[in-house]
């Protein structure tokens, strides 16, 4: 059984909470008729999920990476621009982090990333999947800080303090019977639907969040198409490689060794339009293809729509 791990939450909504908004997110009321009749006819994550593939040349990254090493930034790798480029997407394009519950669109509180971490890279080797908070003005180095202490302690010290408040709930409920299990879950969709699960196990609950980050190439596979959850919140599932290779003839006639960086990216179509993800995922593209602008906060942090 995974452990799961949070860290220190970031500040709350600067919105004041109104009779409908929930503990994770607050209610969205200008939302267009069209938007809300469809979580009527897509029930569901797995009703409404859309998928793209995408990818970009890596030299830049690799040098940026390498330039981090240098300054000390001890394990700095793709992952941590990735997150830092999400986090800085959703600054200036949060509707990207709504979400959808009991038939209603909220925009979240938080930016709420989680991935999973093995202890080492071995077939039976224990693994938790941690959740980090971040705040929409992070810079890159504030991520890699949030980010990087929790996940060298799990796996390099042996005694590093990992929270399993999700597992002890865990581990006692499934001794039960499997029909009160089946009951016990449908409680939790219950109360999920009416945004009256607690605090606490939202913090932990990797199926509540802004979105979940999954490494491909390091389990030596290519980026998969992940499906999202139906129970919780999560709208979006990023998976990537750096894996890919490939052999490119330039003008001069001499071929060129490109290295790419891989992402899939599946994402719930219910929580925004077309129009509205194709420019997210251009901001994101461009943060993955100049790291360096990720340096700084961002000048001016957008607000969801009320």
């Amino acid at each position: 059984m995974s452990e799961i791990q949070a860290s220190d939450e970031a500040k709350p909504s600067i919105y004041k909470r109104r009779w409908g908004d929930r503990k994770d997110g607050r209610l969205l009321r200008s939302i267009e008729p069209i938007a809300i009749f469809s979580l009527y006819i897509m029930n569901t994550r797995n009703d409404a999920n859309n998928s793209v593939s995408d990818c970009v040349e890596l030299s830049a990254i690799d040098k940026y990476v390498h330039k981090k090493r240098q300054q000390g930034f001890e394990g700095f790798n793709v992952m941590y621009v990735l997150v830092a480029a999400y986090v800085r997407t959703v600054s200036q394009k949060p509707g990207i982090n709504r979400f959808i519950n009991g038939h209603r669109i909220y925009a979240r509180n938080n930016i709420e990333v989680s991935l999973m971490v093995k202890k080492k890279l071995a077939l039976n080797a224990p693994e938790t999947m941690f959740k980090f908070f971040f705040k929409p003005e992070y810079t890159i180095n504030d991520v890699y800080k949030d980010m990087h202490e929790k996940i060298y302690s799990y796996q390099n010290e042996p005694d590093s303090d990992v929270s399993d408040d999700l597992d002890n709930f865990l581990n006692r409920i499934i001794r039960f019977p499997r029909w009160i299990l089946r009951l016990v879950m449908r409680l939790l969709y219950k109360l999920d639907y009416h945004g009256l699960i607690p605090q606490s196990l939202l913090a932990l609950s990797p199926f509540h969040g802004s979105m979940v980050l999954s490494s491909m190439g390091s389990l030596g596979v290519p980026s998969v198409f992940h499906h999202l959850y139906n129970f919780g919140n999560v709208p979006m599932f990023i998976t990537f490689s750096t894996n890919r290779h490939e052999n490119e003839v330039k003008a001069d006639g001499k071929i060129h060794k490109k290295h790419y960086l891989d992402f899939n990216i599946t994402m719930d179509d219910r929580i925004c339009d077309g129009q509205y993800y194709s420019t997210a995922l251009h901001e994101f593209k461009k943060y993955i293809k100049n790291p360096e602008l990720l340096e700084l906060p961002p000048k001016e942090v957008i607000d969801d729509i009320p």
